[in-house]
């Protein structure tokens, strides 16, 4: 007989249950009551705030403006989740406050062992039909099919996301809870909730406010944005023509310009270019650049140099004038100045002053002051110039800004009607929801034109389009007089419709009808549009024209409908928009 056969059978040790034993005592009661009813942290989850959670992640699961990588659609979820926890929970301890019958423990045992079930079975389908609506919404914005959207890791993530965001609420009302303990030792219980409440809130605003958003993260960005804006872009050498800034006939120092200015004034085009796009001589464009000038609170002394160096170049005896606004870093779309510099040989001169070096979201939170007093200086000045020449000798002034360049023009003045009287033209792209004379603009367009698309007084005088060619055409046979204003806004641009409004405000661009490159299964819910859209603000500037924050060489027709200059037609616009295309090849 083998002493291995008749062994008996080993045996889990006593007080220690098996694996299988261990499954089946959680799947019997799937929760646990904290030993101490004060606990907080720790406490199991609220089955109601968990069912809330789990609809708002299906919801952010939905179509916004642009497609969304699966990273973003993880962190959405978990963040849009933990709102919906909240008003689930909020709802929760609401119910338990009416007198009544609580819930038994046999109800609250067979709701946890069958919703998380079922929860998970349904996330998981919802999470397939979102890749589906993705890819749909991929080929409707020239994207292709190609969308991989891992389920398995957009769950784990917004889980994660979820679990985080829960303890760190979860941290702050435990503080709320010891602060208002200890004030009710010292005075009634009352009093001791609100000072409880009140020192919680300031020092959680104080904390995130001024320790980790001021100090830490924007002191950080700060750091990098300053150290950035001291570099120069590859391929971009110091300009040894006269004509424009940080050459050694300037006013203005090549290492005083920061990254985006050098890159600005280096890459002018030649005459020679200029030439053999038309065939005729050509002139050596102007280029102006300020730098930053973080000492000066309302760049009354950027906008005199800038005065200077239009007077040393000669600027006052070209045909046009072109004050562009900058980005939040000093940027300059080369989209825009470079058409208007082709198209009139190079008789032009473009003057722009930078106001910060930061990244323009973070620039839009806390520069968007200097923006407005940077442009605002910039034009009086220019403009007060002007007026003071003789009319027969003044060069036509026209005003232009992509994204934060057109809300620092917009700043400038007060009224759609003094935008279009204050100069000879004006272009913009991607105009920001902060821009005031826009959005007034907007909210007053004519009945019946959509959001997207508004038809602003008969359009006799401000034209939008998302397709220039075709759409400044619009409305059919309708006079344009001069002078014009033209703004280039995508349907599907988040940097133009996003504001804080979104979090509990239907917008009207999510109303029918839709822009012409927004898929019909986007739906407007509080909340979750919100940080979709903010998502979609990350993706935008990555999409193909004329989708999200790109808008490519659409100013070769916003110029020409703007102030072309005599004899230029269709055709000429097209070649120009050739060339501005191999230009873009060139330096990307």
């Amino acid at each position: 007989m083998r002493p291995d056969t008749d062994a008996p059978a080993e045996r889990p040790a006593p007080g220690r249950p098996s694996p299988v034993g261990r499954f089946l005592a959680v799947a019997r009661h799937p929760y646990w009551d904290p030993p101490n009813p004060k606990w907080v942290v720790r406490r199991w989850p609220d089955l109601t705030g968990c069912c809330f959670a789990t609809v708002f992640f299906w919801l952010s699961l939905t179509p916004s403006l642009l497609p969304r990588p699966w990273v973003m659609q993880g962190l959405i979820g978990g963040i849009v989740g933990i709102a919906g926890y909240g008003a689930g929970s909020l709802i929760s301890t609401l119910v338990r406050g009416f007198p009544g019958r609580p819930v038994g423990e046999h109800v609250r045992t067979r709701s946890w062992q069958l919703l998380p079930v079922v929860l998970l079975v349904t996330s998981v389908s919802v999470v397939v039909w979102g890749a589906r609506a993705q890819r749909r919404l991929r080929v409707l914005q020239g994207l292709g099919e190609s969308s991989s959207w891992h389920g398995a890791i957009i769950l784990a993530i917004a889980l994660a996301t979820f679990g985080f965001l829960l303890v760190v609420c979860r941290a702050v009302r435990l503080l709320a809870r010891k602060l208002v303990a200890g004030f009710g030792r010292i005075v009634p219980r009352p009093l001791a909730y609100a000072l409880g409440l009140m020192a919680c809130a300031a020092l959680v605003v104080t904390g995130t406010r001024d320790v980790l958003w001021q100090r830490g993260f924007i002191g950080f960005i700060d750091h990098v944005s300053h150290k950035a804006n001291e570099g120069t872009e590859p391929g971009v050498h110091p300009p040894g023509a006269p004509t424009v800034s940080g050459s050694p006939a300037s006013f203005i120092p090549w290492s005083s310009l920061g990254t985006k200015g050098r890159t600005f004034v280096a890459t002018a085009p030649t005459p020679q270019e200029l030439q053999a796009f038309a065939g005729r001589p050509a002139k050596p464009p102007i280029r102006v650049y300020v730098g930053e000038q973080p000492e000066e609170p309302d760049f009354g002394k950027a906008a005199q140099l800038a005065l200077r160096e239009l007077d040393r170049t000669g600027a006052w005896d070209r045909k046009v004038i072109n004050l562009v606004g900058t980005t939040g870093s000093g940027w300059v779309d080369r989209n825009i100045p470079t058409p208007l510099e082709y198209m009139y040989d190079g008789d032009t001169a473009t003057v722009a002053v930078q106001y910060s070096y930061l990244p323009s979201w973070i620039s839009f939170l806390v520069d968007q002051e200097r923006a407005g007093h940077a442009a605002r200086a910039l034009y009086r000045a220019v403009h007060n110039r002007l007026l003071a020449l003789p009319a027969g000798r003044r060069p036509k002034l026209v005003l232009s800004g992509e994204s934060l360049g057109s809300f620092s023009i917009d700043a400038v003045f007060d009224t759609p009607q003094d935008l279009v009287n204050g100069a000879d033209g004006a272009f913009f792209e991607g105009p920001p929801q902060a821009s005031r004379v826009w959005r007034k603009m907007v909210a007053d367009r004519d009945r019946g034109s959509p959001q997207w698309r508004p038809v602003y007084q008969g359009a006799r005088s401000v034209r939008f389009a998302q397709w220039p060619d075709t759409d400044l055409r619009y409305p059919l046979n309708a006079p344009w007089d001069h002078p014009r204003v033209v703004y280039l806004q995508n349907a599907s641009d988040p940097v133009v419709w996003w504001t804080p409004d979104l979090l509990f405000t239907k917008p009207g661009w999510a109303s029918p009808p839709l822009g012409p490159d927004i898929t019909p299964q986007l739906r407007y819910y509080p909340i979750v549009s919100f940080w979709q859209t903010t998502v979609d603000l990350a993706v935008s500037f990555g999409m193909p024209v004329p989708h999200g924050h790109s808008y490519g060489t659409g100013a070769c027709a916003g110029w020409a409908a703007v102030l072309p200059p005599p004899g230029w037609g269709p055709a000429d616009t097209e070649h120009l928009e050739n060339v501005m295309a191999a230009i873009n090849r060139r330096w990307s």
